[in-house]
């Protein structure tokens, strides 16, 4: 499968030295072999939930992922609606805690002068609304995890927060004059599916492969590993 590289860049008095980051949002448990390189030339690899696919017989790509892509980079995740979803969440989750990954469940770290957060997915809809107020009030440049934009819309936009990553839309799966026909979430002629949000204030992933069940084709509408550069905002 063919994956499109989308480079954004950000710039903020905030951030204290260059940093490349990769973005993985709804791999669904895919291959990802294609994108190591890309990996391998980042500072870290962010994944905005869906990693695995609740609807798969296994995940052994999602398992492989958690064991390989550490060895090379520095991994942050948070949890998307499949990982809450999945019939085997509890033997996955551990997985996660055991491996290397830095698991962001409603929680945050720093990272080279970077403040990290994950935004957990909950069945409910209604966010960790304790851990966003936490999170507001960090110093650093914050970049938050949030998997669903619907979520960003509601609970997100508006706080002092410097920059959230979605997914979970799968860029309206079908593009039609550069509109998405239907998002989870969203239902019909979604507005939040792919690109640059609320004045360079969030983003949202078209996701790194075909997680729509059943298997409805991409139309003008290419998966997508993003690649943010990070860098101080110049005086000249």
């Amino acid at each position: 499968m063919k994956r499109q590289r989308t480079i954004h860049r950000i710039q903020s008095e905030k951030i204290r030295e260059p940093l490349r980051l990769a973005v993985a949002a709804d791999l669904h448990s895919a291959p990802f072999d294609d994108v190591l390189e890309d990996f391998a030339q980042c500072d870290a690899v962010l994944l905005p939930g869906d990693l695995v696919d609740r609807h798969r017989r296994d995940n052994r790509n999602a398992e492989r992922f958690l064991r390989e892509v550490p060895e090379i980079v520095p991994v942050f995740y948070s949890v998307g609606n499949h990982e809450r979803k999945y019939r085997h969440a509890e033997e996955y989750m551990r997985l996660v805690r055991e491996s290397r990954v830095t698991l962001l469940d409603n929680a945050s770290c720093l990272f080279r002068g970077i403040r990290i957060g994950g935004l957990s997915s909950r069945r409910d809809k209604v966010p960790d609304m304790d851990f966003l107020d936490r999170f507001e009030r960090e110093k650093e440049f914050k970049l938050l995890l949030c998997h669903h934009p619907e979520m960003w819309r509601d609970y997100v936009r508006g706080r002092d927060i410097d920059f959230t990553l979605c997914g979970h839309a799968h860029g309206g799966q079908i593009q039609i004059c550069g509109h998405g026909l239907y998002a989870p979430g969203q239902g019909l002629w979604p507005k939040l599916t792919h690109g640059v949000h609320d004045g360079g204030k969030m983003m949202i992933s078209r996701g790194m492969t075909n997680g729509a069940k059943p298997r409805i084709p991409r139309i003008g509408n290419p998966c997508e590993l993003i690649i943010l550069e990070l860098g101080g905002k110049s005086h000249e």
